[in-house]
């Protein structure tokens, strides 16, 4: 991932975080449409750390509060009925929805989830209940109203955020508000509720960032400050708009997103799961690295057999019955010249390592990288003798 990517990556999950409007679909949907690869999961996470800090800087006295009064009243039996001290019960309790789920569904979540189509019909759908549970709830409660169930249930509507396009915001403001909750204190709540989730979530996948990551340290780092700065910013706008406006405004975007990316994947200007074959999970890369090993010993064996055994009239001509060797991850013809397949589409070879489309020049045998301009040899490295 080359810098001006991690740049606005990151400026797309700052300001898209805390709106409800799904930064993970953000980040997908801006990538198909400048041609990237899918950032990626482990991208999306760890970028989330980033809008997590600028939540503690912004709730920080109430953190503190929060932490403090907790941590006493495990020893001070008067201070249990603080609204603080269950405030961090709630938390607790309203986090574990998404970290069960997270576990079970997370193959889904690198693969199957980031679908364009997926996320484009969740943002129309979720949007168009956020819009109606807005219009039409009794909001009436404030935050010494929270319960133990009723943190619950704003927990299981926080974890429909792990597929991309419903939002954690959207969803857990939406179950809030069901609940009969005024918007800025389901919104406190919800944030509040974000940060064990989105700490672990971006922990756990700190271990994908790397070299089987289309976005490796450097991007993640840069985006992920990106990410804080902005997302602090838009913190304290959406709480101030919160408590004069309604969210019909985020609808309405919502659903003309949602509509858009569906339009163009229909008539093919995106591909649905565009860039999905560069975040393949780390043991698929193992398996397909031991694959095009075994591929190549096979090709060693059959030019050592007919080394062995040659044919006693040569052709020069290649046999007709022979197959086309064919890309896995892409399905196009692969070149045996060059060794990379050719996208019929726009004529260009592609380079699976990359994920895109590559500039070849056949008189040096170099791939010139669209990203970053810099020439390089497209050929896979060979394995050093043992």
């Amino acid at each position: 991932m080359s810098l001006i990517e991690a740049v606005i990556l990151g400026l797309v999950q700052g300001l898209t975080e805390f709106l409800p409007i799904s930064s993970s679909g953000h980040l997908r949907v801006i990538s198909a449409f400048f041609g990237w690869p899918d950032p990626g999961a482990a991208f999306t996470a760890v970028s989330q750390l980033g809008t997590e800090l600028a939540v503690m800087i912004y709730f920080r006295q109430r953190i503190m509060k929060i932490v403090s009064t907790w941590t006493l009243s495990l020893f001070k039996r008067e201070l249990r009925g603080d609204i603080n001290a269950r405030m961090g019960w709630y938390v607790i309790i309203g986090s574990l929805p998404i970290v069960i789920l997270g576990l079970l569904l997370e193959e889904q979540i690198d693969s199957v989830f980031r679908d364009l189509r997926l996320i484009a019909l969740n943002l129309i759908i979720f949007g168009v209940i956020l819009g109606l549970v807005d219009q039409y709830s009794r909001k009436h409660r404030g935050m010494e109203d929270l319960t133990a169930s009723r943190g619950i249930v704003f927990g299981l509507f926080q974890s429909l955020a792990l597929i991309p396009g419903v939002s954690r915001s959207g969803g857990t403001l939406t179950g809030g508000m069901l609940l009969g909750f005024k918007r800025k204190d389901a919104a406190e709540y919800a944030f509040l509720l974000a940060l064990p989730a989105v700490f672990g979530a971006g922990l756990y996948k700190l271990t994908d960032v790397g070299p089987n990551e289309y976005a490796g340290w450097g991007a993640t780092i840069v985006g992920t400050i990106i990410a804080g700065v902005v997302g602090f910013i838009v913190i304290a706008w959406l709480m101030k708009f919160i408590s004069t406006h309604s969210f019909m405004p985020f609808v309405y975007y919502r659903v003309a997103l949602g509509i858009l990316v569906l339009t163009l994947v229909s008539f093919g200007v995106l591909d649905p799961e565009g860039g999905a074959e560069s975040q393949v999970a780390r043991d698929d890369v193992v398996i397909a690295e031991e694959n095009a090993e075994n591929e190549d010993e096979a090709r060693d064996e059959d030019g050592a057999a007919a080394e062995e055994k040659p044919s006693a009239e040569p052709s020069e001509e290649p046999s007709a019955d022979a197959a086309p060797e064919i890309d896995p991850a892409t399905g196009w013809e692969i070149d045996p010249e060059v060794g990379l397949p050719r996208n019929p589409d726009t004529g260009l070879y592609h380079d699976p390592q990359l994920g895109m489309d590559v500039d070849y020049d056949p008189a040096t045998g170099m791939a010139t990288n669209p990203v970053t301009g810099e020439q390089y040899d497209p050929a896979p490295a060979e394995e050093p003798a043992q």
